[in-house]
């Protein structure tokens, strides 16, 4: 019998999970998010070159895309789905591929995770190429659509990452991101620490990205896309802090351009004091020389779409 993924062993702090008060219970399953934080931590720096090599794909016009089955899939499409509001970039350009296709989303689809052949074909259907990054998201490790698709990526020039909770998972990827969660308290429920480990990582990777490709400038949204009332009062403030304007003019400039954050951003840095200038120009060779190739003219609009 092959070897169990360390995610399906039973952990000795949970085999009496169902005799404790439910203040301890709790107390209990919350260890496990603690432990989940520390498993991203010591994943970081295998995290900062998946960092650099999707930034660089994207900022040279490529696609990131997601590919994973029930939770990992679910948690794939999450971050994918955050990406346009909040940094900008088309939907086409943060993708996920997920077992089971977009059924999966809502109710659990769980047998659609051993279709491989429905993980390559998701790769070709969605033509990645060698100008992508795909990253295959795998508690396990073993599931066989999520790998498939990883093969099928690689197979076809893109940069490959594997994101996983198991250590001895032996796919083949370009960067491998190992979140050592160990065993579940309940055994198996990767949704737990596991989950938890890979939605924070997952975060980490598409922020850092972002940041790196002028999405983000002092902490604030420099390229959001305001559909709402509340994404439009942000818009007002961010441009009003990052263009040195009253709010009242920032809106206006808004109003005049669609709402379109780099746009107005892009203008008004045109037109502003030298002092803000010279700023903007050293955050702006800062963040070349993380961010590699981009165009000087693109950094200058923000636009990451």
């Amino acid at each position: 019998m092959p070897r169990l993924p360390i995610t399906e062993a039973p952990h000795p702090s949970g085999l009496d999970l169902e005799r404790l008060t439910t203040r301890r219970l709790l107390a209990r399953l919350h260890a496990g998010d603690v432990a989940a934080v520390r498993a991203v931590g010591s994943a970081l720096e295998p995290l900062a070159r998946l960092v650099d090599l999707v930034a660089a794909r994207l900022g040279a016009g490529g696609r990131l895309f997601y590919a994973g089955a029930g939770t990992s899939g679910r948690l794939g499409a999450l971050d994918a789905a955050e990406c346009p509001p909040t940094f900008g970039v088309a939907p086409s350009r943060v993708q996920a591929l997920v077992a089971g296709g977009a059924r999966a989303l809502r109710r659990a689809a769980e047998g659609a995770e051993d279709d491989a052949a429905a993980g390559a074909a998701a790769v070709r259907r969605a033509r990645v190429g060698a100008a992508d990054a795909l990253v295959a998201i795998t508690a396990s490790g073993t599931t066989s659509f999520a790998l498939a698709a990883l093969e099928e990526a690689r197979r076809r020039g893109a940069a490959t990452a594997l994101v996983t909770s198991n250590p001895a998972a032996r796919a083949r990827a370009d960067v491998r991101v190992v979140l050592a969660t160990g065993p579940e308290l309940v055994a198996g429920s990767t949704r737990m620490k596991a989950g938890t480990a890979t939605k924070m990582t997952l975060g980490l990777l598409s922020t850092a990205v972002f940041v790196r490709l002028g999405a983000v400038r002092e902490g604030r949204m420099a390229a959001l896309r305001p559909g709402s009332a509340k994404l439009r009062a942000r818009a007002i403030r961010n441009v009003a802090v990052l263009a040195e304007v009253s709010a009242a003019r920032a809106r206006a400039l808004l109003e005049r351009a669609g709402w379109d954050v780099p746009a107005v951003l892009g203008a008004c840095l045109d037109s502003a004091p030298p002092l803000a200038r010279r700023r903007y120009a050293r955050d702006e060779r800062s963040r070349s020389a993380g961010s590699g190739s981009r165009s000087r003219s693109a950094r200058r609009r923000g636009d990451v779409r």
